[in-house]
């Protein structure tokens, strides 16, 4: 979910992200238009919706309630493993 900007309140899959600049691309969400001229790919060119990446600060988790949480860290005692878990509701996220 989309917490800050033109796309508050904005829910979408992520598509990917890039962690060197803290950004992700998610799925229908920031979209611009980019001008193309004609090639072999698209032969009429013209204007195409594409997704611009948003800051991972402006994004949060969404539970299995369907409400955005803030999500933490603990080691889960059955696996001894490292897990993520929503802070809302203390489910395990996966």
């Amino acid at each position: 979910m989309i917490i800050a900007g033109d796309s508050k309140g904005q829910q979408g899959k992520i598509l990917k992200v890039h962690i060197e600049k803290s950004k992700a691309i998610v799925e229908g969400i920031n979209l611009v238009s980019k001008h193309t001229k004609p090639n072999a790919k698209s032969p009429q060119g013209g204007i195409l919706k594409k997704e611009a990446p948003v800051h991972i600060s402006n994004l949060m988790v969404i539970d299995s309630s369907g409400k955005p949480t803030r999500t933490g860290r603990k080691i889960d005692p059955k696996k001894n493993k490292l897990v993520r878990y929503s802070k809302k509701t203390g489910e395990v996220i996966k």
